[in-house]
This record gives structure tokens, sequence and C-alpha cells, in this order.
């Protein structure tokens, strides 16, 4: 969507925020011994408490309220009895709506003490996700987000997930501009406009760039490699970047 009024700024404002606090509560509360589903009990009750709507469930009618993923999950993983260890690696992508206006956010992080690689991933995907914020502003190329983010992975011996994408959200969860690369592609050319909202998600891999979809219809996965992903619901002004999912 192109944010015009006031309305739209504190609708999608508000929306962000909202987000943004299941996210860090989920983050909070992974702690060893919990389960996906605990936590994605919490996010429906603290959806329902804001006045606001699961994306996923009811878009999509996805069995979660958030998007749970652990270790060889990529994305959208089902929260159900699989209990969180020491070391884990864990995505929580958070999407919802109140008042017709969206906002997504996701986040991956090493529970407790693992695997050094692990946390490398999980800092390069924020600063990758940084480096493409650079770049959005109304009037540049949507392809030098992915470019700055893929070259930011580089800088670290990694690479991109190059078949899962940001895309456009604000009235709904997914519309234009759709396809927002982790990586430069002449296809991504498209020049941004003021007020624009999209969602930049880079997924940052150790090795492979593509996942592929599990037998359960909605989870990502990889063969080898471990992927991290950093997210965040962005509105592009002429003004500067408002993140409203921090």
């Amino acid at each position: 969507m192109i944010a015009k009024t006031e309305e739209d700024f504190k609708g999608l404002k508000e929306i962000g925020e909202i987000c943004g606090r299941i996210r860090d509560t989920l983050v909070e509360s992974t702690k060893p011994g919990i389960t996906t589903k605990e936590l994605d009990n919490m996010a429906g009750k603290m959806f329902k408490e804001a006045g606001a709507i699961s994306a996923p469930k009811g878009e999509y009618n996805f069995p979660g309220y958030t998007c749970i993923s652990m270790n060889e999950e990529v994305a959208h993983g089902i929260p159900g009895k699989r209990t969180v260890q020491e070391g884990d690696l864990v995505n929580i992508d958070v999407s919802g709506s109140k008042n017709g206006y969206f906002a997504d956010t996701g986040i991956s992080f090493v529970v407790g003490k693992g695997e050094l690689i692990l946390q490398e991933i999980c800092d390069v995907a924020k600063e990758a996700f940084e480096a493409g914020l650079q770049k959005a502003k109304p009037g540049s190329k949507k392809s030098g987000l992915g470019k700055a983010a893929h070259n930011e992975a580089k800088k670290h011996g990694l690479t991109v997930i190059k078949n899962l994408t940001g895309h456009g959200v604000g009235r709904s969860i997914h519309e234009a501009p759709e396809n927002i690369f982790s990586y430069y592609s002449r296809l991504n050319d498209e020049i941004l406009k003021d007020g624009m909202v999209i969602a930049f998600e880079p997924f940052i891999s150790t090795y492979e760039e593509e996942v592929f979809q599990s037998n359960d219809g909605w989870t990502f996965l990889t063969d080898e490699s471990f992927v991290a992903q950093y997210e965040h619901t962005i509105i592009l002004t002429k003004d500067g970047p408002i993140v409203t999912t921090l």
C-alpha cells in the first residue's frame, strides 16, 4: 500500500507495535523446556488482548497464531509439541492486522549457548537488514535492498536464500511490490515510492541458496544449511524509513 493519511500512519504504527511486542515477548519466553505451542498460545492471548488478528490464521487458516521454526526449519514452522533445547536456532515470525492495517516481523536467535556459526548468521541477518534499510528510499530501485543484503552476507563468507523474499504489506499481509529479493536482480528494478509499505526480510544461509517445502504443506526446510532471518515492516518516506515493528 501507499500510506498517505495520518490515519494510515497511525494504523500502521499501531499494528506494527503490537506485532513487535508479541515477537519480543515470545523471544524472551523461549527457554529450554518450553514447547513451540506454549509460545504460540502466548501470542494468541496477546493478539486477543490487543484487539488484533493473527495474519497467518486469519488470512491463510495457518495452524498457529505465529510461525515458529527451529534448526532445520527455516520459515513457516507450525507450533506444536516440539520442545526447545539449549543451543537451538529458533525463528519467530509474527504478523497481524488491526482495523484493516497489517504488519509483519521476524527474528532468528540462539537459545542460550549454541554453535558460534548460529550466532554469526543471526548477527549477519540483522546487519544485512540494516544495510538494505539504508537503500530503502523513495526514488531508489527495489533491487538496491537485496544487493546490499547479499553483499553483507558475502563479507562473512555466507550467502542468502533466494526463493524466500520480502513483499509489500499494509492493507493485506502480502501485496505489491512483490518479491523483494535478498540479492541483486534486474527483475527487481522497480522504483520505490513515497509512502510505500514493505516487509524486508533477508534470510542468511551458511551454504544453500534455496529452501524446499516439507510434507506438512507449510514449513520450509534446508538439507544441510543453517539459516537466520531478520524482518521488519517499513514505511518509506522522503524523511527516511519508518520501521513500525521495532
